[in-house]
């Protein structure tokens, strides 16, 4: 049996954080997300932007997983943002009224770019 492929790179900045996350979200690595998520809120961080760009699926318990980790995030006083969702995920948020969960359903990168975290996460950005 291979073993679940979800990678997950997770990039602070004070209370901010940005996690990209590359493969699938299933029951199989469902668990990888929910702690990862769960220990940016431990470590004090309380933006979280989720990069999904390298996301290749995500099943209904990766939507929920989603929707647990923003309701924590926002009991602690936070904010939790999925970014360019792959298009069945983009689909389940838009089906299920989710919509709180993105900024705006986008399923393709667009023009649009991801919030002030990424440059300093990038090699050469601006600190």
């Amino acid at each position: 049996m291979p073993l679940p492929q979800l990678n997950v790179y997770r990039h602070d900045r004070r209370t901010r954080a940005l996690v990209t996350l590359a493969g699938e979200i299933d029951l199989e690595t469902v668990p990888l997300l929910r702690t990862t998520l769960e220990r940016c809120l431990r470590d004090g961080v309380r933006t979280i932007d989720v990069d999904l760009t390298p996301v290749t699926f995500c099943d209904c318990s990766g939507l929920d997983a989603f929707t647990q980790a923003f309701l924590r995030t926002a009991e602690a006083g936070g904010t939790l943002r999925l970014y360019y969702p792959p298009p069945l995920l983009a689909w389940m948020i838009e089906f299920t009224g989710r919509g709180f969960l993105t900024e705006a359903l986008r399923a393709v990168p667009g023009p649009a770019s991801l919030p002030a975290v990424l440059p300093a996460a990038v090699p050469g950005g601006v600190p």
